[in-house]
């Protein structure tokens, strides 16, 4: 749902087109805009913000493991980072109708048809994020940081075909750079195996950048059908399905480890932690595209996968190979290349 709100932030306006419009036939003082403090503040806050949730995931998840395995149940951790965004956006919508009235494209109330459509993406969020653990057994942090971009090629390749979006050359040229990124990260020198990562791990990851593109494409055909809806509403109802199907998760996979030791059971701080932070990464990333722009969260992105080594050095003795530097930097050129992209089709 997050990934929506991005393009759907670029269909409603591309800022930079939009400036470049309304320089034409101006005269060259007119480009200089007026300093804005309090824009440039909340925007560094935004970006700091996204880039420490953005390189804190994947290390909280691996430090929440105990001797190498969960003890905890993560179809219930799941669940209640669901709640916790079906939460924060019910307080949204609160605040909305504190201030502008409860509306019909505001208000919680709504048909069959149009709920109808939300157990498709809630289901493939679902596996998507269970994955999501049990993909460390066979990549560690700042390796996942790498791979999970490969969702940026799923996503493209599903716009083009099933919404008939045209991609540019300069975004099928960082769909190969990425590969290569990925690929050239994964090199294990030291070992007879070519890649550190094996075989299952790639597969994980591939299924994941497959559920997660599909999953965005398909909550964007979800906002086109009702474009006057409020997003905190459609999140709502995501996330209520969402909660659902992890209920259902826990019943058939965790059923007698709940009741015999209690949902809690395993529990530590680092895995509270962990949950408020995939709750608020999605928020950033929209904040990011109200107060900021699409680079500042390509940025982030790329410093997150440093940092995220750079951590792991110190926390799970990761080896910082030159191997996996060169390849970090191959991704971060091509997700910043997809970005520019985005504004030459």
């Amino acid at each position: 749902m997050e990934y929506r709100r991005i393009k759907d932030q670029d269909k409603i306006g591309d800022p930079v087109n939009e400036d470049i419009e309304s320089l034409r036939g101006k005269p060259i003082l007119d480009v200089a805009a007026p300093y804005d403090k309090t824009k440039w503040k909340m925007k560094s806050v935004v970006t700091l913000a996204l880039t420490f949730l953005t390189s804190s995931q994947a290390i909280l998840i691996v430090w929440s493991k105990r001797a190498g395995r969960y003890e905890y149940s993560v179809t219930t951790a799941n669940f209640l980072v669901e709640a916790l965004k079906c939460a924060l956006s019910l307080v949204a919508l609160v605040r909305i109708w504190r201030t502008e009235g409860v509306t019909d494209d505001n208000r919680l109330s709504t048909t069959v048809d149009e709920v109808s459509v939300y157990p498709i993406p809630a289901a493939l969020y679902l596996v998507k994020n269970l994955l999501q653990y049990y993909i460390f057994a066979y990549v560690d942090a700042p390796g996942y940081q790498i791979l999970k971009n490969l969702n940026i090629i799923s996503t493209g390749v599903l716009y083009r075909i099933i919404l008939k979006k045209k991609l540019s050359e300069i975004q099928w040229a960082a769909f190969i750079l990425l590969c290569a990124g990925c690929t050239t990260a994964q090199l294990n020198p030291s070992s007879d195996h070519v890649l550190q990562t094996p075989f299952l791990g790639w597969m994980m990851a591939i299924v994941m950048a497959l559920l997660s593109g599909f999953a965005g494409v398909y909550t964007e055909a979800i906002i086109k059908k009702w474009p006057s809806r409020n997003i905190n509403v459609q999140n709502f109802w995501l996330y209520v399905f969402g909660m659902a199907f992890n209920l259902i998760a826990i019943l058939v996979q965790d059923f007698d480890a709940v009741v015999n030791k209690g949902f809690f059971h395993g529990y530590s701080p680092i895995t509270v932690l962990m949950i408020i932070n995939h709750a608020l990464s999605g928020i950033a990333v929209s904040m990011v595209m109200k107060y900021a722009d699409n680079i500042v969260k390509v940025y982030s992105t790329s410093v997150a996968m440093l940092l995220t080594a750079v951590v792991s050095v110190f926390l799970f003795n990761f080896h910082l190979s030159l191997a996996f530097f060169l390849g970090s930097t191959v991704v971060s050129v091509s997700i910043y290349l997809h970005s520019i992209g985005k504004l030459q089709r």
